[in-house]
């Protein structure tokens, strides 16, 4: 552990506790030991914007993984454009709420999960991980099925092979970790910039209509008035904000060494807000591409009722007239699943020794989650095929709305509290503004829970 690290547990960096939290490190790698390890320096500020650039995409990838996918093929197909309203001001409030857990992290040295720690009795903390536990399987869930979905299409894997073979993932988040936390920043790009390399592509083939694409981003009366829109536009907004990429964002902005000064901290937060933002852009442009494709191929075609992944790779190059644009989809698919689970076993670390202060080895953790996430879906698969995949995915984003407000609420309230946040505290606009956000989000997410267990 570094210095810092020993200080944020409340260790004497000189006493025999910091020699027992050395002896913790070695016997069961933590994230803690890689904060403050990547240097910033450089006095011009796009070397200082390439030295923060990372953490957020880290974070995007939780905004276009495949469970995404579902929800904007389905309002791509059924409604056309008009839906990208949704995603674009869906995006907005995760740009909000992810900047507020950079500077949650930077101001207090402490990550979301620690701070509930800090605040909350031993019982609800325990509760608070609970859901937390089962919100991260259930999105390892919709990537594991992503993922295998995207072996089958590629190399004619059975999903039941494909599955498991979703474990083997693990090797690579070891051999990353062991090598620096720089190279899994730098492939979690590189999957990024596939997946959106692949959407360009399938951008310039599908031809949109340019004014009916500009037209979706305002919002429009149908929305609220046509309940089948409705609800595809909460099952997007629901499924934007990823509970654990909250807890993730807090922590791993700290992982730059930046001053540990009141002009240090605000230069960190600057730019980890530009690094965030940036990233999500990109994932509002994928997921945007996502809808605008469906919109312009199959409901422009007659397709409307094209929701599932398989679907859509099936009708992509006939009616493209293209070939290989269904194999681009398909790399662009198994790019999503594989950089959301990455992130994902990350996001499991931290929970578990911010809210426990426990620590597991990364592969056995991984091991755990990954087979929490196989076994229903093994499970699934033998017993009603591919139509109770695209059924599974969507039960996931459901599981994944019940615990969004548990981290979402307190991420408002310790970013509103001065005691916490010194000088860094939300300013009043900024406080009503967040919660106006988390109660949208609470709301909406209800509603969508309300007609999934009622229909």
């Amino acid at each position: 552990m570094t210095d810092a690290a020993v200080r944020r547990e409340g260790e004497d960096p000189g006493g025999p506790s910091a020699e027992a939290g050395w002896r913790r490190a070695r016997l069961a790698p933590s994230l803690a030991e890689v904060y403050r390890s990547i240097p910033v320096s450089g006095r011009s500020w796009w070397r200082k914007a390439l030295a923060f650039a990372g953490p957020g995409y880290l974070v995007a990838v939780g905004y276009m993984d495949p469970g995404n996918w579902a929800t904007s093929l389905a309002g791509g197909s059924a409604f056309g454009y008009t839906l990208l309203s949704v995603i674009m001001i869906s995006n907005l409030m995760a740009i909000l709420l992810q900047a507020l857990a950079a500077k949650l992290g930077i101001a207090t040295g402490r990550d979301l999960a620690q701070c509930v720690r800090d605040h909350y009795s031993r019982p609800v903390v325990r509760f608070h991980w609970v859901i937390c536990e089962i919100a991260i399987a259930a999105c390892d869930l919709a990537e594991v099925i992503g993922s295998a979905i995207a072996l089958q299409l590629l190399f004619h894997i059975p999903l039941a092979l494909g599955v498991p073979l979703t474990g083997l993932d693990v090797l690579i988040v070891l051999l990353l970790q062991q090598r620096g936390f720089r190279l899994l920043e730098a492939l979690v790009i590189t999957l990024i910039a596939t997946i959106a390399a692949s959407f360009l592509f399938e951008l310039m083939l599908s031809r949109p209509d340019m004014g009916a694409t500009l037209r979706g981003f305002i919002p429009s009366p149908d929305i609220v008035r046509d309940p089948e829109m409705l609800y595809i536009a909460i099952g997007i907004l629901g499924a934007t904000v990823m509970p654990h990429n909250l807890y993730l964002h807090s922590s791993v902005v700290q992982t730059r060494r930046y001053e540990e000064t009141s002009a240090g901290k605000r230069e960190a937060i600057r730019y980890a807000i530009l690094d965030s933002t940036v990233a999500l852009m990109l994932a509002l442009f994928i997921n945007g591409a996502i809808l605008v494709v469906a919109a312009a191929v199959f409901f422009r075609s007659g397709h409307h009722e094209v929701a599932q992944i398989q679907d859509a790779y099936r009708l992509l190059t006939p009616l493209l007239g293209v070939g290989g644009a269904s194999t681009v989809f398909a790399l662009a698919l198994l790019a999503s699943g594989q950089s959301s689970t990455l992130t994902g076993t990350l996001a499991g670390q931290i929970t578990m020794e911010g809210f426990l202060n426990i620590r597991l080895r990364p592969w056995v953790r991984r091991l755990i989650t990954r087979a929490l996430a196989i076994t229903p879906a093994v499970i699934v698969v033998l017993l009603y095929g591919q139509s109770g995949t695209a059924k599974l995915i969507i039960l996931s984003q459901v599981i994944l709305s019940l615990q969004l407000s548990f981290a979402v609420f307190p991420l408002v309230r310790f970013t509103s509290e001065k005691a916490k946040m010194g000088e860094f505290v939300n300013a009043r606009w900024l406080k009503w503004l967040a919660y106006a956000v988390a109660y949208l989000i609470a709301g909406l997410n209800v509603w969508l829970l309300a007609q999934v267990l009622g229909g």
